[in-house]
């Protein structure tokens, strides 16, 4: 297992308004708009900092997504924020055709994302965002693991040129990431290696992973676990490679099993390196209220179900 240290606890959506209030110093071209929930997003600072750069367009995000594709149209750095369920599925005419079509340099950035937004309920846990934003030509699609990837994800969406969903969470969360770890777009980061199994686990579900990966080794099943933190464009070398060596894939993510990760690998394991396969996912079901332990608990989320699907696809590959 790779060595780490845990520093904290902080929400991942802690790391992008910090990354916000670094690039409003650091980056004059980047712009925030955010569709009245300024607090949520943690952009309290980047607003109050950078007044003549923060745009509030209130409860109108089809209209803020146009505007933001406009704003980088003329030269700017749009970050057009809100609630994942808003970002994503009340405004996707307006991102297929403003952003993702016309390839402009727009990045959404969707916070409370997945079934850990809690006590919500279910008409704000969009567990479908992934599926949607992969699906459209020119979007890449990133879902950092921690506070630390988050604000480095955040600097490098900033630096690409092109269409970014950026999603990140609202729950705490162990910061186990090393803080100066450079971000790279479409390259997995390795966290152990091993010969029976290989795990993909991306956003929360990787502390999950880490966790049943450490009690695997404790009984001495060798594990090969990725994260996965950019979903399009997937890590194929990275992945391909560790299951030629291991012959079994679980897949981990807070997202429906259609559509997410688990699909793309799916997909890419099709064409080039059929091996038994185990998800580790919301099975076609719409969230309810709950704290986030409660709930990744009931959707079979947690370390155990982790734990659970290696011994599974660990038996088919026998």
């Amino acid at each position: 297992m790779r060595p780490y240290t845990i520093t904290g606890k902080k929400d991942t959506r802690s790391g992008f308004g910090d990354a916000m209030t670094l690039l409003g110093e650091t980056d004059p071209r980047v712009v925030a708009l955010c569709a009245d929930l300024t607090g949520s997003l943690k952009l309290n600072t980047f607003a109050k900092e950078n007044p003549d750069r923060f745009f509030q367009a209130g409860i109108a995000e089809a209209n803020m997504i146009s505007v933001g594709a406009g704003l980088a149209l003329g030269g700017k750095v749009p970050f057009v924020t809100t609630f994942a369920a808003f970002a994503t599925g009340r405004v996707y005419d307006q991102i297929r055709q403003s952003v993702a079509y016309s390839c402009t340099n727009v990045k959404i950035a969707a916070s409370h994302a997945g079934i850990t937004l809690g006590e919500d309920g279910a008409t704000h846990q969009i567990m479908e965002d992934i599926g949607l934003m992969k699906m459209l030509p020119n979007m890449v699609v990133i879902n950092p693991c921690d506070y630390n990837q988050t604000k480095a994800a955040t600097l490098a969406a900033a630096a690409y040129q092109g269409p970014v969903y950026l999603r990140f969470g609202r729950p705490t969360e162990p910061i186990y990431t090393p803080a100066d770890e450079p971000f790279e777009i479409g390259r997995a980061v390795r966290w152990s290696e091993g010969k029976d199994v290989t795990i993909l686990a991306t956003g929360h579900l990787m502390w999950r992973a880490i966790q049943a990966t450490e009690q695997l080794e404790r009984e001495g099943i060798g594990v090969d676990l990725l994260n996965i933190h950019t979903i399009k464009p997937l890590d194929t070398e990275a992945i391909l490679a560790s299951v030629r060596k291991t012959g079994c894939v679980v897949t981990c993510e807070e997202h429906m099993i259609n559509g997410g990760l688990g699909d793309s690998v799916s997909q890419l394991l099709t064409q080039n390196q059929p091996v038994p396969q185990e998800y580790v996912a919301v099975n076609d079901h719409f969230g309810e209220s709950g704290t986030p332990e409660e709930l990744l608990v009931k959707f079979h989320l947690d370390t155990p179900d982790v734990i659970a699907a290696v011994r599974r696809v660990m038996a088919r590959k026998k």
